[in-house]
């Protein structure tokens, strides 16, 4: 009698743990919340997008700067933790907080905040020294773009859209931009970037968010990077490219197989005082492809990068002191076209022109590892 009882209860908590997994794993409904972030000193109010998937995972887009400012990811224990470095305070965005935000009108530098276009050359406004970086001082990251959110086929998604006037910061063109966040069950955030201009000009978005998979405020060395790149751009002190386009082989930019991000940290130059470099990415441009994969041994956590990009700027927080981040507190992946391509002509291009519609995508993959 006391076997039978034992084998029934036995039964009854597999059964128990297999319905309670299978919950588990179902989760809640995809759905989007969206509430306010507060007013910019002007008054204009800011919306905050919370888009849920149905495994769990949460990210919050903020229209200020087209803000990632949360994203929360389980770990091999299915505790959530925010894996973007991000604050709850609009002021503190306003105030200038690193942040997940759209970088544009040309993401990275151009040398001498000038370049060619048709036949004459533009000027750009001067904000890191005599060169051009991410787009300048009114950039896109410090504005403020208008979001409509929807779920689409299941899939909880937010637009951002903002209109860039012709001569905003020197660059020609009235240009058009959407930028759609959307969170799918497959545990991926994918941005989606789009643009249409009146004159011909050049463009180059990426979004500056800073990663850190354990989720703890600490420092990210001993997360594992890999990606997918036999060749570099070689930069002046500037950090401006020659035009040479490198090996990375036998030099500490080798991450071709997963290395710890500060193993070799220590070898790079003054100039950098870590990673700060635009790695060429493998496979044809344009097309989706694998970019980068991260891991954190510690949490489990595992994110993967996909890109239509050519080239991905790998940056390791050099410059954080400890306020509110410790120095290495996140890295980037920034997929882009590659540093003052302007004015390379061998690089790829990054002039779009009246009638084109440019398009970009770049997918984050979350997963665990046991």
């Amino acid at each position: 009698m006391s076997l039978r009882i034992i084998r029934l209860g036995s039964i009854l908590f597999t059964v128990g743990l297999f319905l309670y997994s299978s919950l588990a794993s179902i989760g809640s409904e995809p759905s989007i919340e969206t509430l306010s972030f507060g007013k910019l000193p002007n008054g204009d109010d800011v919306k905050k997008f919370t888009l849920r998937n149905g495994r769990g995972i949460e990210a919050d887009v903020v229209e200020y700067g087209a803000t990632l400012t949360r994203l929360l990811v389980p770990d091999r224990n299915g505790k959530l933790n925010n894996v973007v470095l991000g604050a709850d305070s609009l002021e503190v965005y306003v105030k200038g907080f690193p942040a997940a935000s759209i970088i544009g009108r040309y993401a990275n530098r151009i040398r001498g905040a000038k370049f060619p276009l048709d036949g004459r050359d533009v000027s750009l406004t001067k904000n890191a020294g005599e060169n051009h970086i991410h787009g300048g001082k009114s950039n896109f990251a410090k504005v403020l773009w208008r979001g409509v959110a929807s779920l689409n086929d299941g899939v909880p998604q937010v637009a951002l859209t903002y209109e860039s006037q012709d001569g905003e910061e020197g660059f020609p063109g009235k240009l058009v931009v959407t930028v759609t966040y959307s969170l799918s069950d497959r545990n991926e955030l994918s941005i989606d970037y789009q643009a249409k201009t009146d004159k011909p000009t050049v463009f180059n978005l990426t979004n500056h968010a800073y990663f850190n998979l354990a989720g703890n405020g600490g420092d990210v060395l001993d997360q594992e990077l890999q990606l997918m790149s036999n060749t570099y751009t070689v930069a002046d002190k500037a950090l401006i490219p020659t035009g040479e386009i490198a090996s990375v082989a036998g030099t500490p930019l080798d991450f071709r197989q997963p290395h710890r991000i500060g193993e070799r940290i220590e070898q790079l130059s003054e100039s950098t005082r870590g990673y700060d470099h635009n790695y060429v990415l493998a496979g044809k441009a344009g097309t989706l492809r694998p970019a980068a994969k991260v891991t954190d041994k510690k949490s489990g956590r595992v994110m993967e990068c996909l890109t239509t990009e050519p080239g991905v700027q790998l940056y390791t927080a050099n410059g954080f002191n400890g306020n509110p981040f410790p120095k290495h507190g996140g890295f980037c992946l920034e997929t882009q076209h590659y540093p003052d391509s302007p004015n390379r002509p061998e690089f790829p291009s990054t002039t779009i022109r009246p009638n084109e519609n440019w398009k970009s995508k770049t997918v984050f993959r979350f997963s665990v590892e046991n």
